[in-house]
């Protein structure tokens, strides 16, 4: 190999790992964006309908947490429930990716998240305060240090595959689409997702309630 082929082998390997850095950088800044605005909108509706939230319904009321904090779970049953949802939802991204509208669900499911996420927050920090916030930090923990990862690569690997697929960008190698090193590549990548979420859900159903039940000590 000559010199020059060498340095444009390597001129060129730089440039495609320059191109995935800023390509995950800007699929993290638009998750991070669309789930702002569904944050944003939730919180928005929970204040303008106060009263329907708030007054009028036991969404986080007192009886409903003094009846979560003296129930007693069963571990597995709800491990089976989380798991089932959680793998639902993995399946359906995944193959709605492979479709033209998998980066369309993909922005909704996102905006959706943080929706919940806005509505539940508002109407726990209105009825609460500070103690309603951290009764939202206790609801995530610990299985969002796997589970919001889990999702993040999920939303990432979704619109890596849906790029190759229907993209018409140049930096796209045309045969890549049709290799079977891709999608050996992309199921390994899922078979890792996979794992850490079962390994998510086990924390949520195992030792989250303990958490739960902990922070529910302060109402």
């Amino acid at each position: 190999m000559s010199l020059g082929t060498a340095y444009n082998s390597a001129d060129k390997m730089r440039k495609e790992g320059n191109a995935l850095r800023q390509s995950f950088a800007r699929n993290c800044y638009y998750m991070l964006y669309l789930f702002m605005i569904g944050l944003f909108v939730g919180i928005l509706i929970v204040n303008i309908g106060h009263d329907t939230w708030i007054e009028d319904s036991g969404l986080m009321g007192t009886d409903m947490l003094k009846k979560l904090g003296h129930a007693t779970l069963d571990c597995g049953r709800l491990f089976g429930y989380i798991l089932k949802h959680r793998l639902f939802t993995l399946c359906l991204l995944g193959l709605l990716a492979t479709t033209m509208f998998g980066i369309s669900a993909i922005c909704v499911y996102i905006c959706y998240l943080g929706l919940t996420a806005g509505c539940l927050l508002s109407v726990s920090v209105i009825r609460y305060g500070i103690r309603g916030l951290i009764l939202m930090m206790a609801g995530i923990f610990p299985q969002g240090i796997l589970l919001v990862p889990g999702y993040v690569a999920l939303f990432i690997w979704a619109a890596g595959v849906n790029r190759v697929l229907y993209s018409r960008e140049t930096y796209v190698d045309s045969l890549e689409r049709y290799s079977r090193q891709f999608y050996l590549k992309k199921g390994m990548q899922m078979l890792g997702i996979v794992t850490v979420v079962i390994i998510g859900c086990l924390l949520e159903s195992y030792v989250n309630p303990q958490v739960l039940h902990l922070a529910l000590k302060i109402f």
